[in-house]
Parts: structure tokens; C-alpha cells; sequence
């Protein structure tokens, strides 16, 4: 088996066409069906049931499917060890961001890797949950960020970051009356949220504070990023559900953050990796990236008087 019968398999089984196929790679489609004949013959298996009007998988297609996107990830990891190496690096950290993570934190833990372990190159990864957690487990990223902590019985979630919870709201809205604002009050209006297909932590956390409530949410817009959500805020289209500093970074003129009534709740990042002893390299990571933390944690609150309002405005 070589390379270009991968290559041809992922590109038929991708667009599901073979003329499209050939054409994405450049080469005939006669040439293109012999490749994966020859495949099949090897895998003793057929991959595709090919008819007049379409092309589709088999089972024994989907399977091969599911493992060969990570010959090729690995290969070009590969690769960039090469050139890191050529580069005057002495090692590499692959590093997974699902959810995001917190825009304020990202620079800084950068930062202090670049000054405190300067000969390890950082390479950086974001991919949906599911891919994290397959990526740790099969050692294609050493550690990962993500607002979920159901990662399954081989790998570590040790929660590292809480940031507060706020409620997005555009300016000169009725519900800035409050000073902390009732779930069920929020409830009352349309909600644009992260989609959960791209931040699926980050959407389970925000389900669990919105099931506190028997109302009904009326969820407008699922979006891929906060900065797409907070401008839908600005335009008065609806009000979202979003970490401080997430709201606070996105600088968005007209967005008033406020906090929920009664306790309010927090939104938990968590540091991912495989279980047993970590590297030098994964080890001085996690060492900065709790470092921060303690920093931010160590900050003095400013003295609050009672009627002070709780919001930010941006």
C-alpha cells in the first residue's frame, strides 16, 4: 500500500464522485479507478458501492475512513518536526484548543513559554472536542484546552480556569434595569449561542445553567464564534450567554455584560492530557499554565460597595 492509494481513497470518499475526485487530484479517472481496485484488492475488501447515478461507502469503507486522515496528519507532523528541527528547535509541543480559550490568558501562557522554554517550538491545533480527544489519545497533540471534562477513561481533565458567566445585552435594553439579571427575566427575549457542533463544551455548560429554568429558551442563531455573536448583541438582534472575559475582549460597541441573579455561575476551562508520566516539555507547560492562574487568583478584588452596578461596558 502506498501513499497515492490513500490520497485517491480520501478524495473519492470525500466528494463521493469519481470524476470530481480525479479532477481534485489532477490525474484521469481511469487511472483513479485502478488505484482504488487495487486498493480493495489488497485490503481484500470492498470500499465503494459505485453505481450509474452515485458512490457511496461501505461499511468496510467507513472504518478504513475513520483511520486514514491520521497517516496523513501524522506525516506532516513529521514534517514539521523536520523543520523545527532545521529551524534551531530542540523539541515541539502540539497543543489542542477546543472552545476557544480565554482570549486574555492565550497571549500571556505564550508568551511565557517563548521566555522560559524558548528552544520548544509550540504548534497549535483547533479542532472540535471529539477531535480532541481522539487526537490525545492517539498522540497526534500532547495537551489541549476544552470546557469539558467527559473525556473518557484514558485522559486527564484537571479543571485550571474560571471565568464568570455573564448575560450579553445590547445597549439602552429594558433588561438593564437590573443590576443582576433573573434567568427567567433572559429567557423572556432570543438567545444567540455558540454552536455546539464547534464549542460542544462550551455549549453543555451553558445548557446546564439554562435547564435551572422551566422556561422554554428561545435560541435564535447558533454561532461558530464570539465575535459573530457579540455583534448580533450589538445590533439588538438578541442577548447571549458568555464568559467575561470572551465579552470583554470582543470590544464591541453596544454590549452591556452583566451577571446572573443569585449565585452566579462560573464557566470551567480544563487542561487535557493522556493519563501517566508527562514529558519535561508537557510537565513545564502545565507548570505555566497553572502559574497563571495563581497570578490571576492572587490579584486583589477592588473594594465593591453594595449599590455599585455589576456591569461592563464596552
Amino acid at each position: 500500500m502506498e501513499l497515492r492509494h490513500l490520497r485517491c481513497f480520501l478524495a473519492v470518499a470525500e466528494e463521493l464522485h469519481f470524476a470530481r475526485a480525479a479532477e481534485r487530484l489532477h490525474i484521469e479517472q481511469s487511472p483513479l479507478s485502478r488505484t482504488i481496485k487495487e486498493l480493495e484488492e489488497e485490503l481484500g475488501a470492498q470500499l465503494f458501492v459505485r453505481t450509474s447515478r452515485s458512490t457511496r461507502l461501505t461499511r468496510a469503507g467507513r472504518l478504513f475512513l475513520e483511520h486514514v486522515p491520521r497517516v496523513f496528519t501524522v506525516l506532516q507532523q513529521a514534517r514539521d518536526s523536520v523543520q523545527a528541527a532545521v529551524n534551531g528547535f530542540h523539541g515541539q509541543l502540539r497543543i489542542a484548543l477546543s472552545d476557544g480559550i480565554t482570549p486574555s490568558r492565550l497571549p500571556t501562557l505564550l508568551a511565557l513559554c517563548r521566555q522560559e522554554d524558548p528552544e520548544v517550538e509550540i504548534r497549535l491545533f483547533e479542532v472540535p472536542l471529539a477531535q480532541q480527544i481522539k487526537g490525545l489519545n492517539d498522540d497526534l497533540y500532547d495537551v489541549g484546552f476544552a470546557q469539558s471534562d467527559e473525556v473518557g477513561e484514558n485522559l486527564i481533565a484537571e479543571a485550571i480556569w474560571h471565568d464568570p458567566l455573564m448575560v450579553a445585552v445590547p445597549a439602552r435594553h429594558p433588561l438593564l434595569a437590573h443590576k443582576r439579571i433573573p434567568l427567567d427575566e433572559v429567557l423572556r427575549y432570543p438567545l444567540v449561542l455558540c454552536d455546539p457542533q464547534v464549542c460542544e463544551g462550551h455549549a453543555r455548560q451553558i445548557d446546564r445553567v439554562l435547564r435551572r429554568s422551566e422556561v422554554e429558551p428561545l435560541i435564535t442563531d447558533r454561532v461558530s464564534s464570539f465575535d459573530l455573536m457579540m455583534a448580533l448583541i450589538s445590533a439588538g438582534f438578541a442577548l447571549g450567554l458568555a464568559g467575561a472575559p470572551y465579552i470583554a475582549a470582543s470590544r464591541e460597541p453596544g454590549v452591556v455584560a452583566r451577571p446572573l441573579a443569585g449565585r452566579s455561575p462560573l464557566l470551567t476551562t480544563y487542561l487535557l492530557r493522556r493519563e501517566g508520566e508527562a514529558s519535561e516539555a508537557v510537565s513545564g507547560f502545565i507548570e505555566r499554565v497553572q502559574a497563571i492562574e495563581s497570578a490571576e487568583g492572587s490579584r486583589p478584588e477592588p473594594p465593591r460597595e453594595p449599590d455599585v452596578e455589576e456591569e461592563v461596558e464596552l
